[in-house]
């Protein structure tokens, strides 16, 4: 009887380790997987930015050759047009009554869905459901309409239509921003989960009541997440146009009292054809939201606590 030898692991080839590709070849594969978002970002973004840089040193209205004229848009911008400073003062005002209350709302809301035990994701979405329709025409119209004389805020508070006074209209528009507390609201929740519950149980045992809780610990942990929505929503306050659009009925009145700068730039820049004066308007708002942001990066520093640092 014959028996077939087992071989050995010693006899066994050895494995082979796959080569690596060359590290020219792995980029050019990573650029095309790339390629569809550099080429939109170019042809959608950049060109477009560098076509408007241009147009704003021009006259140019949307039907002849521009016309080469250098600072003057901005000049005029600055020291002729009494109308666009109106617009900066509104959309000013705006941002400051727009995205405190909105953020206000949000985290109070946030801390009403974190102490809840049931039905915490049919408020959540329920809750979040008016920032994915409130910046559009239809919901916009709504709200004029709400607002409007004979109105139900009308009807309610019997002070008239908001929307045609000049110190109400503002603020009919920026309640339909802080209506739209939805998306800071998610982030507000998801910082506070995030918040170990040893913290709360320490400062209960040296005798600090909820609202000393609030203050000493939640306000410090929710500072990176506080930030986060401060900045985001500053830039699209800045950026307002559909609420004031529809609310005024594209005019901005009355009296100019809802006439916010993006408002403004598109009746420089498709109403009267003064693309190029729209255009400076735009990169003066690109700037100023620039300095902004650059402000609020700056001053985070004294009130923004991160876990990982140790110290404000």
């Amino acid at each position: 009887m014959t028996t077939t030898a087992i071989p050995s692991e010693a006899k066994r080839a050895p494995a082979t380790t796959p080569k690596r590709r060359p590290r020219r070849e792995r980029q050019g594969a990573a650029w095309v997987f790339l390629s569809p978002w550099v080429l939109g970002a170019t042809v959608l973004t950049l060109l477009p930015m560098a076509v408007s840089l241009y147009l704003s040193f021009t006259d140019y209205d949307l039907f002849n050759p521009p016309k080469w004229v250098g600072l003057r848009n901005y000049a005029q911008m600055f020291t002729e047009d009494p109308r666009y400073w109106r617009s900066v003062v509104t959309t000013l005002t705006y941002v400051v009554i727009a995205v405190p209350l909105q953020l206000a709302l949000a985290l109070v809301v946030a801390l009403a869905l974190k102490g809840m035990k049931r039905g915490k994701g049919f408020y959540r979405s329920a809750f979040y459901a008016p920032s994915l329709l409130g910046a559009s025409m239809s919901i916009a119209l709504v709200w004029r309409a709400v607002f409007n004389d004979g109105g139900t805020v009308d009807n309610l508070l019997g002070t008239g239509g908001w929307v045609n006074k000049p110190g109400f209209a503002l603020l009919a528009v920026a309640l339909l921003t802080v209506w739209q507390f939805g998306a800071p609201m998610v982030i507000f929740l998801a910082g506070l989960q995030q918040i170990p519950a040893e913290l709360y149980e320490a400062a209960a045992v040296d005798g600090a009541g909820k609202w000393r809780q609030f203050l000493s610990v939640t306000v410090p942990m929710l500072s990176p997440v506080l930030f986060f929505n401060l900045v985001l929503q500053t830039i699209q306050a800045f950026q307002v146009f559909t609420p004031a659009f529809a609310i005024s009925a594209g005019k901005g009145g009355p009296a100019d009292s809802t006439l916010v700068y993006t408002m403004y730039l598109y009746d420089r820049g498709f109403v009267a054809s003064h693309m190029g004066y729209a255009s400076a308007m735009a990169w003066v708002l690109l700037l100023v939201i620039g300095v902004v942001t650059a402000v609020l990066f700056r001053t985070s520093r004294s009130w923004v606590f991160y876990a990982s640092e140790g110290d404000r």
